[in-house]
């Protein structure tokens, strides 16, 4: 770990909460999508209004936000909420962003709760993916 800390492979130590335990019931993958036709003036000042509110009024139930592309989306957030209601919210304050298209919002909830799990949320196999490449090279 020492290794690869110096190499800068890692940015930061962390601890992944046990989130059921915590009160969560769900995890949300949002997908957005800013509206099509907004000038590259219209999209800085989106990225700006995005930039602000994360750092100062952004919900703590989001964990990600981030620009990137897959299926027409352009963003992807991911949050944790304690009931559907919460996560509702969130939806609903999607709206107050007028340079998202709220027709293209998709989500896919993960309930907590379930009583199957393939593989929970952890970075273990990405640690020891990351202990192998020096090897490989």
């Amino acid at each position: 770990m020492e290794r690869i800390k110096k190499q800068g492979l890692i940015r930061e130590f962390t601890v992944i909460p046990d989130f059921q335990k915590l009160g969560y019931e769900l995890v949300a993958f949002t997908l957005v999508r800013t509206k099509s036709g907004l000038s590259a003036q219209e999209l800085e000042k989106a990225r700006q209004i995005t930039l602000r509110d994360m750092s100062e009024k952004s919900p703590p139930e989001i964990v990600l936000f981030e620009r990137g592309l897959g299926g027409g989306y352009t963003s992807i957030i991911v949050s944790f909420h304690h009931n559907y209601t919460e996560y509702a919210k969130l939806k609903e304050m999607m709206k107050e962003y007028p340079f998202l298209d709220h027709g293209a919002i998709l989500s896919f909830l993960m309930d907590l709760n379930d009583s199957i799990h393939y593989r929970y949320f952890t970075f273990s196999t990405l640690a020891r993916h990351l202990l192998t490449i020096k090897k490989q090279q």
